[in-house]
């Protein structure tokens, strides 16, 4: 059975980019950053410290799905990193590939504004992370989703996450 595509999730400063590339890498998948496809408008209202509506993010997500789609429709294996706070999110999302896997970064808030504190180069506030929290609708029963502990290391999260993932298939 084909490993199905994967959406790494959380809330800001989980490390979804970080484990989203090395899934990705140890998958031989491609890494499809979901920061990347935030239009200037929503990176500026970010790194102003003001949160998206939903209003926002429509267009952000549609476009993530359109780009899933396209990978479904020619058979690439995909790594999306995407914080994908809310079901209707995710929703759309599954718009583009409806067997997407989710895996949830999860962690105390006081351990993700330290890593927020520790990283540069980055459009987004550590102001916000309440607001993600307070957004964020964890996976339901319903949803294809595994949880990780984001207080492990790296390498650990990933080796693990790549067990649950061969149970998965």
């Amino acid at each position: 059975m084909k490993q199905p595509n994967i959406v790494v999730m959380g809330v800001t400063g989980c490390g979804k980019s970080s484990l989203g590339l090395a899934l990705a890498n140890a998958l031989g998948a491609s890494y499809i950053e979901g920061d990347s496809y935030h239009p200037p408008q929503n990176i500026a209202r970010m790194a102003a410290g003001i949160p998206l509506t939903d209003a926002d993010r429509a267009g952000w997500l549609a476009l993530l799905a359109q780009r899933l789609a396209s990978g479904v429709a020619q058979g690439e294996a995909m790594v999306l990193a995407c914080s994908a706070l809310k079901r209707r999110y995710r929703d759309t999302l599954r718009q583009g590939d409806p067997k997407l896997l989710f895996v949830h970064l999860a962690g105390n808030k006081a351990l993700i504004a330290e890593r927020m504190a520790a990283r540069d180069a980055h459009f987004m506030p550590g102001s916000l992370l309440d607001s993600q929290f307070h957004d964020l609708e964890e996976p339901a029963g319903d949803e294809r989703c595994i949880r990780c502990d984001i207080s492990q290391p790296l390498d650990r999260l990933l080796q693990q996450l790549l067990q649950q993932l061969a149970q998965h298939q």
